[in-house]
C-alpha cells in the first residue's frame, strides 16, 4: 500500500498514491476533491482522510503556479459570532483544504458596504467568493460576478450559483405544527431588513397564513442576536399572538429570556419557533423548536459550485442552483394554544 514510507524519498504524493490508501479509483479522488457531491459521504471523508494523512496536494495548485492563481477561496459572513455560520465555515474549510486551497474567512458585520468593499480588495488575493447570506443587491452581486467567480449561499441570484436551504418550505411546516396545536393568531418576528431570506420567510408566512385564514401580525426588523430577544420578545407580546416564527434561533433564544421575566410562560402562553437549529438551541430553557437544515453539507456543495467555476474540465458538470432540504425539529418551546390569556399579556 502506498504511504510515506514507501515512495521514493522526497517524492511528493500523486492522486494514485491518494487512490491506493483510500482503496478507489484514482477517478473516484478527482471527482472527490472537485466535485464532492457526485462521491458518497462515506468514500469522500475516507478519501479526505488519505489526501492528508499523505499530505498530498492536487495538481491545481501547481497549475497555479504558472497561471497566477493564488490559490485561495474567501468567504464572506455577516456575522462570525453567529452559530450558523459555524458549520458553513466547517464545511467550506474541509473541502477547499481537500481540493488544495487556503480559505480566507470574512466577517462583514451585516454591512453590504464592507461586503462590497472586501470583494473590490481582495480581487488579487483570492481565486473566487463564497458569500453566505449576502447583504449586496442583484446589481452589486452582477458587477462583481462580472470579473470573478463567485457562489452564494442563502442568497438567490440570476447572476451566480446558488446554494439555497430551503427555509421558506420549513416555514409551512411551522405554521401547520402550529395551527395542529390550535393556534390562529401567529406572529412574525424578522430579522434584518437588508436579509433576501427574512424577505422570502415573511412572504411565505403571509401567503400561508393568508390561505389558512389566520390572523397574522409581523414585528421588527431586529438584529439577529440574542441582544434583541427583548425587544423583539416586548413587541410580540403586543400584538395578542400566541405564537411567533422568529428569523433564527439566537433572537429566540433572547425572546425566551425577556418573555420569562416577564412572567410570560413558554409554552403556555406563547409558543415560539426558531430557526437555524445552532448549537444550544436544545439547551435552552425551554429547548427550542426550530428549522434545521444540513448547513455544514450546503458549504462543501457552495465548494463544489466554485471549483467548477476554476476548473475548466469540470464546467460541464457545473450547476447554477443546489436546494438543501429543510425539517422542523419540535421541541418544548411550543405546545397547544391558551385558553385564556395569561395577564401578564397586554389586553
Amino acid at each position: 500500500m502506498a504511504d510515506a514510507k514507501t515512495r521514493a524519498a522526497g517524492a511528493p504524493p500523486t492522486i494514485r498514491d491518494v487512490a491506493e490508501l483510500a482503496g478507489v479509483a484514482t477517478s473516484t479522488v478527482s471527482r472527490a476533491l472537485s466535485n464532492p457531491g457526485r462521491v458518497n459521504r462515506v468514500t469522500r471523508e475516507r478519501i479526505e482522510q488519505a489526501a492528508a494523512e499523505l499530505q498530498y496536494v492536487p495538481s491545481s495548485q501547481a497549475r497555479g503556479l504558472s497561471s497566477g492563481r493564488t490559490n485561495a477561496i474567501a468567504l464572506l459572513v455577516p456575522d462570525v459570532t453567529n452559530p450558523f455560520y459555524f458549520d458553513i465555515i466547517r464545511g467550506t474549510q474541509n473541502q477547499l483544504k481537500a481540493a488544495g486551497y487556503t480559505q480566507l474567512l470574512v466577517d462583514t458585520e451585516e454591512s453590504a458596504e464592507m461586503e462590497a468593499d472586501t470583494l473590490r480588495k481582495m480581487q488579487r488575493t483570492a481565486d473566487g467568493f463564497i458569500l453566505a447570506a449576502s447583504r449586496l443587491t442583484d446589481a452589486q452581486i452582477l458587477e462583481a460576478a462580472s470579473s470573478q467567480a463567485i457562489v452564494t449561499i442563502n442568497r438567490s441570484s440570476a447572476n451566480a450559483p446558488t446554494v439555497m436551504i430551503d427555509t421558506p418550505g420549513a416555514v409551512v411546516q411551522a405554521l401547520e405544527h402550529l395551527t395542529s396545536l390550535g393556534h390562529s393568531q401567529i406572529c412574525y418576528v424578522g430579522g434584518p431588513a437588508s436579509s433576501w431570506s427574512n424577505a422570502k420567510r415573511w412572504k411565505t408566512f403571509e401567503d400561508e397564513s393568508r390561505e389558512r385564514g389566520l390572523t397574522t401580525s409581523r414585528v421588527g426588523p431586529f438584529t439577529p442576536k440574542t441582544t434583541s430577544g427583548a425587544a423583539a420578545a416586548d413587541a410580540a407580546a403586543r400584538t395578542g399572538a400566541t405564537a411567533c416564527i422568529v428569523f433564527n434561533d439566537l433572537l429566540a433564544i433572547g425572546m425566551l429570556q425577556r418573555l420569562r421575566e416577564r412572567g410570560i410562560r413558554v409554552p403556555e402562553d406563547m409558543s415560539i419557533v426558531g430557526c437555524d437549529d445552532i448549537f444550544g438551541a436544545d439547551f435552552c430553557n425551554p429547548p427550542l423548536t426550530t428549522i434545521a437544515s444540513p448547513i455544514e453539507q450546503a458549504g462543501r456543495v457552495a465548494v463544489s459550485m466554485l471549483l467548477a467555476q476554476l476548473d475548466p474540465l469540470h464546467a460541464a458538470s457545473s450547476r447554477r442552483l443546489a436546494v438543501m432540504p429543510t425539517h422542523l425539529t419540535v421541541r418544548s418551546s411550543t405546545g397547544p394554544a391558551p385558553a385564556s390569556p395569561n395577564p401578564a399579556l397586554p389586553n
